[in-house]
């Protein structure tokens, strides 16, 4: 199995930066790519950012070139840095990583999420 743990989140004003962390923990070779998601109180959870582990990584359009994400292979650890926030980015940010996991027939795909971390952007 495999545990994230997310840290970083807080209140910052319109255009200022934060950076969430979120760090992985036991079956961690397994972990094929991680992501960071953004849920609005009744809204869907929306991909924000995601990284694989050759390095390839993807980042939506309503936060290129403010966002970027980045892997610490060493810690096992995922960061989210964000600039120029908005108060759009408002939200719980959460952290998922897809791993394969081994299983008797065959490498079972699972998805493992963090906590979430709150973030708020006054105007």
């Amino acid at each position: 199995q495999v545990q994230l743990v997310e840290s970083g989140g807080g209140v910052v004003q319109s255009g200022g930066s934060l950076r969430l962390s979120c760090a992985a923990s036991g079956a961690v070779s397994y972990i094929n790519s991680m992501s960071w998601y953004l849920q609005v109180p009744g809204k869907e959870r929306d991909l924000v950012a995601s990284v694989t582990t050759v390095g390839e990584t993807n980042i939506v359009d309503s936060v290129k070139g403010r966002f970027t994400i980045s892997r610490d292979n060493v810690k096992n650890t995922v960061y989210l840095h964000m600039s120029g926030l908005r108060p759009a980015d408002t939200g719980v940010y959460y952290c998922a990583a897809v791993a394969g996991l081994p299983m008797l027939t065959k490498t079972h795909d699972v998805t493992f999420w963090g906590q979430g971390a709150q973030v708020t952007v006054t105007a």
